[in-house]
């Protein structure tokens, strides 16, 4: 599968005006020990431009204003970075998240992107007290993603994989680092310098690093299906990670009784392999981790129906069933998050 749209946007255009308030005196003090935060200096309206180098930053957020408001953030390539937030009038709030900054800033196979971090107000009456930016602690753990365009950070509305959304859930002192690739196969991803040996050189000690890759595996025989799982598993624990497999999501493809019993709902492919299958095989064997994504997501889909479940894709704007929409794509993170959270892969305090 490939994106459809390959443009990266050179402009954010709101509709709806953003308040930035005055900052606290207090809030401009250098801090006692490192760099001096970059600040709300770097705001306009709408948006805030920093001049960092790749790595990975914490943000601190002050929102809110003299009347009732109601903002998130978005950043970089359409990373969803926090959730709508309210506040009431003369209500202040702090909120932090922590942010992966790199280039490709997307896709890994991508284009560059723009240097430094991007950030975008958004929500239904965005209002900015204060931001501070400073470089994350040097034990901050990561999550890497490696999956396919169900998962990648997609440049062009409405596609949206579930990684972009992802990071939303996460509190400072998580970062997300979505390195999942439009039409990638588990053949193609190892092989890509760009790709699998790129995430492997990153990974530090207690990382996670979850993979979905399975849609595009499309004439991969099940032996070399099985072994590049094995070698995916393999490499991130010779880096100290801990990798979690992750079963692909469902195609929105209807049988007639209103389930998705068949190989092209749930990713068996043309040699008859069972791509959902042999994850749970190969994790059960190696000791992985385990988020069935696609049982999750085909319970769901089933309860929807299929008008209900259409929301989920793309199948209004593109009659597709195989990517989703932002919506459904913030809908399947919250399934991973749950898991990660129940599985005690993150700890409950580290999720929103």
């Amino acid at each position: 599968m490939r994106r459809f749209n390959r443009a990266v946007l050179a402009a954010v255009s709101l509709s709806t005006a953003v308040t930035l308030s005055a900052v606290p005196a207090a809030a401009h003090e250098r801090p006692l020990h490192g760099p001096r935060p970059l600040g709300i200096e770097n705001c306009t309206a709408g948006a805030c431009h920093f001049d960092v180098a790749p790595g990975t930053y914490d943000v601190r957020v002050l929102l809110g204003g003299d009347v009732a408001a109601s903002t998130a953030v978005t950043g970089e390539t359409r990373r969803a970075l926090l959730p709508e937030t309210a506040t009431a009038a003369g209500e202040r709030v702090t909120r932090g998240f922590t942010v992966d900054v790199r280039t490709p800033e997307g896709e890994p196979t991508g284009p560059e992107g723009t240097p430094g971090l991007d950030l975008v107000l958004g929500g239904s009456a965005p209002a900015l007290a204060d931001i501070r930016v400073t470089p994350a602690a040097r034990h901050t753990r990561q999550i890497f993603l490696v999956g396919d365009s169900t998962v990648c950070d997609q440049p062009g509305d409405p596609y949206t994989g579930w990684g972009q959304r992802l990071p939303q859930y996460l509190r400072k002192g998580l970062s997300v680092a979505n390195y999942a690739d439009s039409g990638e196969s588990t053949v193609t991803y190892l092989a890509n310098p760009a790709l699998f040996p790129t995430v492997q050189r990153l990974i530090r000690p207690g990382d996670l690093v979850l993979v979905q890759l399975a849609h595009n595996d499309k004439q991969t025989d099940e032996p070399t299906y099985r072994a590049n799982l094995e070698t995916l598993v393999a490499g991130i624990r010779e880096r100290g990670g801990k990798p979690v497999l992750v079963t692909p999501i469902v195609r929105r493809w209807f049988n007639s009784d209103g389930t998705l019993n068949n190989g092209t709902a749930l990713l068996v492919n043309g040699l008859g392999v069972d791509h959902p299958a042999v994850i749970r095989a190969v994790a059960a064997e190696r000791g992985v981790p385990l988020i069935d994504l696609t049982a999750r997501t085909k319970a769901l889909v089933e309860s929807l129906g299929v008008e209900g479940s259409k929301a989920l894709y793309l199948y209004n704007e593109k009659r597709d069933n195989t990517h989703t929409s932002a919506h459904g794509a913030t809908v399947y993170a919250e399934l991973v998050r749950d898991e990660l959270v129940a599985q005690r892969l993150v700890p409950r305090g580290g999720v929103r």
